[in-house]
């Protein structure tokens, strides 16, 4: 099961979990996504709209999703 959590890093690379985190194993893996700064909301804004591109493109591009949407253009 994917989980996200919100966490911060300290300067000597320490993790905190920001919210209550319960592990089911006793080793864990975990990817970690470096966010460009806390002062930079509108970035993150942006960089998860191009995340999501892609997986949305799948349906946003599709010879059905045109025909329902034509009565608009």
């Amino acid at each position: 099961m994917l989980q996200t959590i919100e966490a911060i890093i300290d300067e000597r690379g320490y993790i905190q979990f920001l919210e209550q985190v319960t592990f089911t194993h006793r080793l864990q893996r975990a990817l970690v996504t470096l966010l460009t700064g806390e002062n930079e909301p509108a970035s993150v804004g942006r960089e998860n709209t191009l995340l999501s591109e892609v997986a949305l493109a799948v349906d946003w591009n599709h010879p059905d999703e045109d025909q329902a949407w034509a009565h608009l253009q």
